[in-house]
C-alpha cells in the first residue's frame, strides 16, 4: 500500500482522554516499522512519582527538585510490546490506576513538568520514523510533522471504554464517575495556559465513535500514504 516506504516521517496524533489514541499508535508504528512513544505515559509517570513523594504542585522548588529525580525510559518487552520505566522500575501498571488519572491532567499543566519532557519527546523525534501521541504533538512537540492526526468521540462511548478498561484491571468505579473524571481532564487540557489541547487546520480529524480498531487503522494509513507522496525518497 504506502509505494514511498523508504521515507520516514514523524505521525502526530493529539485528542481527548480514552479515544484510542494509544491503540491507533501502537498499531501504526509497528506496520510502518516506527518507534512508538506514548507521552500520556510519561506524564503519568511524572504524576505517580509526585503523588508517591508528595510534591506540593504549588511550590515551584518543589516541582523543580523532583523533575531533577525523575529518570524515565521505556522498554521493549519480548511480545514487542512496550513498559514505561520510572527511576529504572516499570510503572506500566501503577500509573494506569485511577488515583493517578484524576492528577494527571493538573501535573501536565505546570509549565516545567512541561517542558522537560517536551524537551525529551523533541529529542527522541530528531531522526523521524517516530508515532506519538498525546495532547500538543502537532503544536509543539513536532509542529512540522508530515502528518497530524486528532482523534475524538462522544463523550459518553469514551466514557464506557475507558469504564470497561478500568473493570478489566479490577478498579472500582461508576460509569458516571469516569465520565466526570473524563470532563474534568478535557477541560483542564483544552485551557490550560501552556500549550492546550488545540485542534488547527493541518490536522485530519477522526471521530470513531462509529469506528472499530481496523476500521481507524485503514484510515490513517490512508493518510499517511498521502503524508509520503509528496517526498522525495531517501
Amino acid at each position: 500500500m504506502l509505494e514511498n516506504n523508504s521515507v520516514k516521517i514523524n505521525i502526530a496524533i493529539d485528542g481527548y482522554s480514552s479515544c484510542g489514541k494509544g491503540t491507533l499508535a501502537k498499531s501504526l508504528a509497528k506496520l510502518l516499522g516506527y518507534r512508538f512513544i506514548d507521552t500520556g505515559a510519561m506524564y503519568r509517570s511524572v504524576t505517580l512519582y509526585f503523588i508517591n513523594n508528595a510534591v506540593d504542585l504549588a511550590s515551584p522548588k518543589a516541582v523543580e527538585a523532583a523533575l531533577a529525580s525523575i529518570s524515565i525510559d521505556f522498554l521493549v518487552t519480548a511480545d514487542g510490546g512496550q513498559e514505561v520505566v520510572l527511576n529504572g522500575v516499570s510503572v506500566e501498571g501503577a500509573i494506569r490506576e485511577m488515583r493517578v488519572a484524576e492528577r494527571v491532567s493538573e501535573v501536565a499543566a505546570l509549565s516545567p513538568v512541561r517542558k522537560k519532557l517536551v524537551a525529551m519527546q523533541q529529542k527522541i523525534g530528531e531522526n523521524k520514523g517516530v508515532v506519538m501521541d498525546g495532547r500538543d504533538i502537532g503544536t509543539v512537540v513536532f509542529p512540522d510533522a508530515e502528518l497530524k492526526i486528532f482523534m475524538t468521540a462522544r463523550p459518553e462511548i469514551r466514557a464506557q471504554r475507558r469504564w470497561n478498561e478500568l473493570q478489566a484491571n479490577g478498579d472500582s468505579i461508576s460509569e458516571l464517575e469516569v465520565l466526570a473524571n473524563l470532563s474534568h481532564r478535557d477541560a483542564i487540557d483544552s485551557s490550560r495556559e501552556d500549550s492546550p489541547l488545540t485542534l488547527t487546520k493541518d490536522y485530519r480529524v477522526l471521530d470513531n465513535s462509529e469506528l472499530d480498531r481496523e476500521q481507524q487503522l485503514q484510515l490513517a494509513l490512508q493518510w499517511v500514504e498521502v503524508a509520503m507522496s509528496g517526498l522525495p525518497a531517501s
